[in-house]
């Protein structure tokens, strides 16, 4: 063969060894660098993704993909273990609770007053009075909208992430020194309200949401307890009960440990406290 002819075979075998290398990269796509067109994922990786979409709504509130560290895991070690010591599980639900009360104190603030925080004169200003002659405050109106709209949205997240029963504003009748607790019913409790300006309450407690590891529903795992200061500043705290109740020199949280053996916590918008 000529010389010439040799060299246009060899051009037009390394042209269609080159068109070869360059199909193969064209098939698989995961294995080359992104080219500028669209980036297309593999069946297996597409899979994971949407499975990892599905995971980050929980009725209707979406969630990081990533856990953080776990503040409930950290603060109550024990709710870790009910999770099986797994924290993406118990990151997946703080995250979402957390997501109720801050959805909570930015909505009903957008709807009371269209703007951030209220401000200490809206908070003190007084927007009525109870049948009991005594004043409400905007503070106490505000914070039991709040209440209601997180609630509700926290009840529908544990139905679907809580692995075990749990109580909703249940009340409770706690006699500290005999250390017997019973619960009190919704009839029981609005005929109480009704009598006497609620006086037939003392010596009851009634924490906002209380988690239970079993269907002994008198023991807790886990107390939450919903915060909303209501100018939006400063870490919330627990209540401090007064010398005219049963629990006088007792904080909230302490007879609620107390009572239904399990740690109490705090959700503020800011945060989980202790």
């Amino acid at each position: 063969m000529l010389p010439s002819v040799r060299s246009g075979c060899s051009r037009f075998i390394l042209l269609l060894l080159s068109c070869a290398l360059l199909g193969s990269c064209a098939a698989h796509p995961r294995h080359s660098g992104f080219s500028g067109g669209a980036l297309r994922l593999d069946s297996e990786t597409a899979g994971r993704m949407r499975h990892a979409a599905a995971l980050k709504r929980a009725a209707g509130v979406v969630v990081s993909t990533v856990a953080a560290a776990s503040t409930i895991g950290l603060l109550a070690p024990e709710v870790l273990g009910f999770f099986q010591n797994d924290e993406e599980e118990l990151s997946r639900l703080e995250v979402a609770l957390l997501e109720c009360v801050q959805r909570a104190e930015r909505d009903i603030n957008a709807e009371r007053f269209g703007y951030g925080a209220p401000t200490a004169a809206d908070c003190n200003a007084v927007v009525g009075v109870d049948r009991c002659g005594r004043p409400i405050y905007q503070s106490m109106e505000l914070g039991n909208l709040k209440h209601a709209r997180a609630l509700a949205c926290m009840q529908d997240i544990l139905k679907e992430l809580w692995p075990g029963p749990f109580s909703i504003e249940q009340r409770y009748r706690f006699y500290r020194h005999a250390k017997v607790l019973e619960t009190v019913s919704r009839e029981q409790e609005k005929r109480l309200l009704d009598a006497d300006c609620a006086e037939e309450l003392r010596g009851t407690i009634k924490p906002d949401v209380v988690l239970h590891a079993d269907r002994h529903l008198l023991q807790a795992i886990l107390i939450l307890d919903l915060k909303f200061p209501c100018s939006g500043s400063g870490k919330p705290k627990w209540t401090e009960y007064g010398d005219k109740s049963a629990y006088a020199g007792s904080s909230q949280d302490r007879i609620y440990q107390e009572a239904l053996g399990g740690k109490s916590l705090m959700l503020s918008p800011k945060g989980i406290f202790e």
